[in-house]
């Protein structure tokens, strides 16, 4: 006794695939994050973001109008993905991984963003896989093209730590 493959069995297939792909997409937050001088959280260092496993963090490069007068040297930066150790200075160290570059400040189409999705496992051979219940910490420098900027930092939380035995044995291993 075999299954019968009927001609609307593929519509209702396609139909189930794509309800369940914009159901993950609605269910995951974006969280931005605007990468320049002017945020004071960032330069503070005291920024904390908390996000979940398929949420999404973007963020906006600095950017200026070149129409603007009396605009100040245009921010252009490079941000890391660092160690906790190194979270308290703002050095380029050994182990840092340079995720983006903002080198465009005058963009004609407006502010470049970059979005890291936060994900256990990736496809990406450019993508980071993120663990829940760690932190993450990102950085920045100031390139040569510009002028010197302060240290500006963001610690990222991954929530949740798993909460039954079995699911730290298979986080350890």
């Amino acid at each position: 006794m075999g299954y019968r493959w009927t001609p609307g069995a593929a519509t209702i297939w396609k139909a189930t695939i794509f309800i369940m792909n914009i159901s993950s997409v609605t269910l995951a937050k974006r969280h931005v994050v605007y990468w320049n001088s002017t945020n004071a959280r960032l330069t503070a260092g005291d920024l904390s973001i908390q996000v979940n496993l398929n949420d999404y963090l973007d963020i906006y490069c600095p950017h200026y109008y070149p129409e603007t007068p009396g605009a100040p040297q245009a921010e252009t930066l490079s941000l890391y993905l660092i160690g906790e150790k190194n979270f308290r200075g703002c050095t380029e160290t050994r182990g840092a991984i340079k995720r983006w570059e903002c080198n465009a400040p005058l963009a004609p189409f407006g502010p470049v963003c970059f979005s890291e999705k936060i994900q256990r496992f990736t496809p990406f051979s450019l993508g980071f896989e993120f663990l829940p219940g760690h932190h993450y910490y990102y950085s920045s420098l100031s390139t040569d093209e510009g002028p010197p900027l302060p240290c500006m930092k963001l610690r990222v939380s991954v929530c949740c730590e798993p909460s039954t035995e079995g699911s730290k044995q298979l986080q350890d291993a």
